[in-house]
């Protein structure tokens, strides 16, 4: 029996897994890093007896800087990989050490330092562009959103998989404006023992990921086998 190349339906059904599956690991990685869940709290706090009128308009706010921001990023992640000479399995390894402390930080339901330092809510509760600076950056398109993006890019092998990458920021930065917008009904519905359990959980996936890009950057260098 001679050996049958694949048919067009068969490569089709490939391609379109390969999409799905970069796809998937594009809007997860980007939403755990973003995660509007672990910013209720100091949102709520930013807030405080503000009408649902201007917590939604610093949610919307907060939303699109988190959108423009990591837009931009993806745009132009391949000319920073070229201008500054980083490889992709440098950034990686970069990558992955900085989702592993963010996902750390989360395992014990905490917000990262690299996310909200001390004092970043009191100061902006009194600010009417908090939904910029520090909501937007860089409590949600903090260094690890950024990181997860550069490193989604430079995988990035065709057009669609950067469609992928863009949509997902789009997608994530839609559940941001429906969270945050919608803080106050969302930390009822959950409560603080959900948000917590919500937030180690994504916290769990981020190591798993963090694990998964320092491994990739390490096997790209040669120095272990490329995983299967």
């Amino acid at each position: 029996m001679f050996f049958q190349p694949h048919s067009p339906v068969s490569f089709y059904g490939l391609e379109h897994s390969v999409y799905v599956r970069f796809s998937v690991l594009a809007l997860s990685s980007i939403f755990f890093l973003v995660d509007p869940f672990a910013a209720l709290p100091t949102f709520l706090a930013v807030t405080a007896g503000s009408d649902s009128a201007r917590r939604r308009r610093i949610a919307r706010k907060a939303s699109l800087t988190a959108l423009i921001f990591l837009s931009a990023f993806a745009m132009a992640g391949q000319y920073i990989f070229k201008m500054f000479g980083i490889t992709l399995p440098a950034f990686e390894i970069a990558g992955g050490v900085i989702l592993l402390l963010i996902g750390l930080d989360m395992l014990e339901a905490r917000r990262s330092p690299t996310q909200e330092t001390s004092g970043d809510a009191e100061d902006a509760a009194s600010k009417e562009d908090a939904g910029i600076v520090p909501l937007g950056i860089p409590m949600l398109a903090g260094p690890g959103a950024i990181a997860s993006v550069m490193v989604l890019v430079g995988q990035a092998q065709n057009r669609w998989q950067m469609v992928a990458i863009l949509g997902s920021i789009f997608i994530t930065s839609l559940i941001c404006y429906f969270v945050l917008g919608n803080s106050d009904k969302v930390a009822r519905a959950l409560g603080d023992t959900g948000i917590r359990i919500l937030v180690r959980i994504m916290g769990l996936l981020l190591v798993a990921l963090a694990v998964q890009y320092f491994v990739n950057g390490m096997a790209d260098l040669g120095v272990i086998a490329k995983p299967s």
